[in-house]
């Protein structure tokens, strides 16, 4: 029996653990810092949890070292420094915290453990990253790609029509991280929420869609010359969200007030996270578009691929749980059974570019009924 080890045990981590409870042959615990949380999960779900503060190097070592794989689903502030103490402790492991640091600089060390990391194994960064790398494979050449995602509440409720669909924290990064794209070959660098643009989509009608840097890993391992990825909003948030950065309310320098001394990103988040919070069931949906442009066969080709999920009400799981948890599932599970093996630091690109690795995790997320729709047209 496969001993697996999740790490966090919040939305998405645990609609991992839900998934790969399903297999007979794997033994699932996750560690979560919170008791409150590991109680939930054993009274609640049948769980193994155990609490755990992924910080603690010695603590995370003991943890990991009777572990067969590790899953990564911690906020990013945390993700790079528990990738680097997994590798070293020679165990695979499929990540998806949204971390600020390059993944690649530790490839040599991956392989220098024999250890297979695959990094952004989410919906975007990662579902994203797999049809590309699939696409760059089909295409003679591949010209651009352009990647839009969000994750929405279903009922709009102001001022911001959002809520915290995975950890807060990271949401508010993708509103003050620059932008890095690829133009004409070159990297460029933009601010967030820049290059704001109205898109029709199906199931939904039009969103909002501007500059976030979700592109990551792709800008040093695809050579296409022009690439973008922007977050999809209901139309109107992104200028809420531009108003508090210009402003100030998402600064990390401390402010005076008064006697005391605040940082503003710090009160800011406060804030933002209890308007976030999803009422009800928390009911949401998320909604992928990627358009390819290239040319197929001799001819220029555009290829759109839509990605529509909703809110799951049998098991209660979000949209974004769904999508991210069982793409990182999906790929953990092709590690078990050893149908991909590749030491080193591997985002999805890599796995999209073996054929038969992107059916079986195509068919994987369409066993739960997360599917892809494919639409590709001439333009001469």
């Amino acid at each position: 029996m496969k001993r697996i080890l999740i790490l966090g045990g919040g939305l998405i981590g645990r609609a991992i653990a839900r998934n790969l409870q399903r297999d007979r042959d794997l033994k699932v615990t996750v560690a979560d810092r919170d008791a409150d949380t590991c109680t939930m999960l054993t009274d609640r779900f049948g769980m193994d949890a155990v609490e755990l503060d992924a910080a603690n190097s010695k603590a995370l070592a003991r943890l990991v070292d009777d572990t067969d794989l590790v899953v990564g689903a911690l906020p990013g502030s945390l993700g790079f420094q528990v990738i680097e103490a997994v590798i070293k402790a020679g165990k695979d492991l499929v990540d998806i915290s949204f971390f600020p640091e390059d993944p690649l600089p530790l490839h040599q060390l991956a392989e220098e453990h024999g250890v297979t990391a695959v990094i952004d194994a989410g919906v975007a960064p990662g579902l994203t990253n797999l049809v590309v790398g699939r696409y760059h494979q089909e295409y003679d050449p591949l010209d651009s790609f352009t990647c839009y995602v969000g994750g929405l509440p279903e009922v709009r409720r102001w001022p911001f029509e959002y809520q915290s669909v995975f950890s807060p924290a990271d949401v508010l990064e993708e509103y003050v991280r620059p932008v890095v794209m690829k133009v004409g070959g070159q990297l460029v660098t933009r601010p967030a929420l820049s290059d704001l643009e109205l898109v029709d989509l199906p199931h939904i009608g039009t969103l909002e869609a501007f500059n976030t840097n979700g592109l990551r890993t792709l800008l040093a391992t695809i050579p296409v010359p022009d690439m973008q990825e922007k977050t999809l909003r209901y139309p109107g948030h992104a200028d809420r969200m531009r108003m508090l950065r210009e402003t100030g309310f998402f600064s990390r320098e401390p402010l005076k007030v008064g006697k005391q001394s605040v940082i503003p990103l710090e009160v800011t988040s406060r804030l933002l996270f209890d308007a976030w919070q999803p009422e009800g069931e928390g009911r949401d949906v998320v909604v992928v578009r990627v358009t390819l442009h290239g040319s197929l066969q001799g001819r220029h080709i555009t290829t759109t691929i839509d990605l529509y999920d909703e809110y799951d009400e049998l098991t209660q799981t979000s949209a974004m749980a769904r999508t991210t948890g069982y793409t990182c599932a999906a790929v953990t599970r092709l590690l078990l059974d050893g149908t991909y093996r590749e030491p080193g630091i591997r985002p999805l690109e890599f796995l999209g570019a073996d054929k038969e690795v992107y059916r079986r995790l195509l068919s994987d997320l369409a066993d739960w009924d997360v599917t892809l729709g494919i639409d590709q047209v001439a333009d001469d």
